[in-house]
């Protein structure tokens, strides 16, 4: 249910990318592991601050104790959070060949998200 929620909901809108961007680069340009994993990083962990951040702000979170009732919150986060997602859809996109960004988007980035925006919003409750 998130995973059809929060890809369904990213990629109805279309996000126009920074052209000055420093990481401008052509699919598949070859680079370091290392430097592919720093540059995608920060783009990584903005996406899921921002669904942290909203999430935090809810109403319903003060009462929402975890399980498939926090998911949903996670979910209802995503429409304010989808220019930050869709930069990091591209920009892995872009790193590492057309596909790879929704590939990563669906698996171990949601896989991981639930317990990355539990891990952020402890200090909020």
């Amino acid at each position: 249910m998130i995973l059809a929620a929060l890809v369904a909901t990213s990629l109805l809108v279309p996000v126009s990318i920074d052209p000055d961007m420093p990481l401008m680069l052509s699919p598949g340009t070859p680079m370091p592991a290392e430097q592919k994993e720093a540059a995608i990083r920060p783009l990584v962990s903005s996406a899921t601050d921002c669904i942290a951040r909203t999430v935090s702000a809810d109403p319903r979170f003060r009462v929402v104790a975890g399980g498939s009732a926090f998911n949903s919150l996670i979910v209802a986060s995503v429409p304010s959070c989808v220019q930050a997602l869709r930069s990091m859809i591209d920009t892995y996109d872009r790193l590492y060949g057309e596909g790879a960004g929704e590939t990563y988007f669906m698996g171990p980035y949601l896989d991981g998200l639930p317990a990355a925006v539990s891990q952020r919003v402890k200090s909020a409750r």
